[in-house]
């Protein structure tokens, strides 16, 4: 689906069904370098039950056009514009790792227009590496590399996709390897300069579910913890032995835990 928003064309994942404004709306948001695709299963399984569902690609990933946004602030008024754009009134709101800042704060700054919220692999704060963001600045693949070594937990390194002949290590390797130049580093100097993680979630009221990965090096699980802990209306799921990259590592356990 194809989508204007501030003057720019934005493309989103609708879960292999078109987009129906008079269903419930779920709108899910990827983390750092990613796109729509990162969503697949999570999209289509909600598309199919009852939910009109957007996965867009933020400005200048995938197949959105523009440039990346530079601050989470920034990136939580863009979803506010999408959500407008795309002729619904409130929406759930699940997001991954980057995406769950976004989510957050478009919580805080846009209350009427989010109903619940999903976050995974959350952090306060959510710093980011020298090293890493050394990387990204200037392209290295070297970010790529780091990203995708800490962002699996063990089993994940090794195989264990529940999806015959996929390897989730290398595949995601592949994908961040997509990202345009400059992107992985605007992403992640927006989650290191975001310092608002638990004024936003001290401010969300609605039902809200926080999802983690107990081996995740990337957002540790005690930074996530702090999250559900902040919000008022809030279960949190601990995935055992799981990383970061939890909607290829336990994408059944991450579904279970958002429909309930």
């Amino acid at each position: 689906m194809r989508l204007v928003v501030k003057g720019s064309e934005v493309f989103a994942g609708s879960g292999g069904r078109d987009f129906d404004p008079a269903l419930p709306a779920m709108v899910f948001l990827h983390g750092a370098g990613f796109d729509h695709t990162v969503w697949a299963l999570l999209a289509r399984a909600f598309a199919y039950h009852g939910f009109g569902v957007l996965a867009p690609d933020f400005p200048g990933h995938g197949r959105s056009a523009g440039a990346p946004l530079s601050s989470i602030a920034a990136l939580a008024d863009w979803t506010a514009a999408l959500i407008d754009a795309a002729g619904v009134r409130s929406v759930r709101l699940v997001g991954h790792s980057m995406g769950s800042l976004v989510a957050l704060e478009t919580a805080a700054r846009h209350p009427a227009k989010v109903t619940a919220l999903g976050l995974i692999a959350t952090a306060a704060p959510m710093r980011v590496s020298d090293d890493l963001l050394n990387a990204a600045k200037v392209n290295d693949h070297a970010a790529v590399d780091m990203i995708s070594i800490w962002g699996h937990g063990y089993r994940a390194t090794l195989g264990g996709s529940l999806a015959p002949g996929l390897w989730m290590l290398g595949g995601g390797e592949r994908l961040l390897e997509r990202a345009r130049p400059g992107v992985l580093f605007a992403d992640l100097s927006a989650c290191n300069d975001y310092r608002d993680v638990l004024a936003a979630a001290a401010k969300a009221a609605v039902p809200s579910v926080v999802i983690l990965g107990s081996r995740d090096m990337m957002t540790p699980a005690k930074s996530g913890k702090a999250v559900a802990a902040a919000m008022a209306n809030c279960r949190l799921t601990m995935l055992e032995g799981a990383g970061h990259m939890l909607m290829s590592e336990r994408p059944d356990e991450v579904l279970a835990a958002l429909r309930s």
